[in-house]
């Protein structure tokens, strides 16, 4: 089971590798470490790594995916970033400039595609819609600009990030 994690302002990969009783093992960006941990009362954990202990206590948000992590010095904000964050979080980039490529952030299912390739399309257009997470989204162009190739067609399932459109 693998996570993206936001710990203030960084982004790490978490990953449960195993758990026997109270010792986790887990990996953080790829490093691994070895962790006894136990729940010494609700939200409050008493962690042991490399024979270091760290008392935690955690704090739940208001949506079940944020937390306030509160150690003896030091207070972080932890967001899990799952797919429908990602999703919300790519939706809020607006640099007002179109990239090369159309792409949803996360895996969905083609609605409709609204335009053909070498067409012109004006600034604000809707170019595809994308079903994803039960909620339908539509990719805009932010600039004039002429559609050079279509990836998919409707029906299609698209990964995450997987370009579906390419305009120039």
């Amino acid at each position: 089971m693998s996570y993206e994690v936001k710990i203030n302002d960084r982004i790490s990969t978490i990953e449960l590798l195993g758990r026997d009783g109270s010792i986790f093992q887990i990996a953080i960006d790829n490093k691994v470490y070895e962790l006894d941990v136990a729940e010494v009362e609700q939200g409050v954990y008493s962690i042991l790594l490399d024979n270091k202990s760290f008392n935690v206590e955690l704090v739940e948000g208001k949506n079940g995916k944020a937390y306030t992590v509160n150690t003896l010095y030091e207070t972080f904000s932890v967001d899990i970033i799952d797919a429908e964050a990602k999703y919300l979080m790519n939706r809020k980039k607006d640099d007002g400039e179109d990239s090369n490529v159309i792409a949803s952030p996360m895996p969905g299912k083609v609605v409709k595609v609204l335009v053909s390739e070498g067409e012109q399309v004006k600034a604000g257009q809707t170019v595809i819609v994308v079903s994803a997470m039960k909620m339908e989204s539509e990719y805009k162009v932010k600039q004039d600009r002429t559609i050079k190739r279509i990836l998919v067609k409707e029906g299609d399932t698209v990964n995450g990030d997987q370009p579906m459109v390419i305009i120039e």
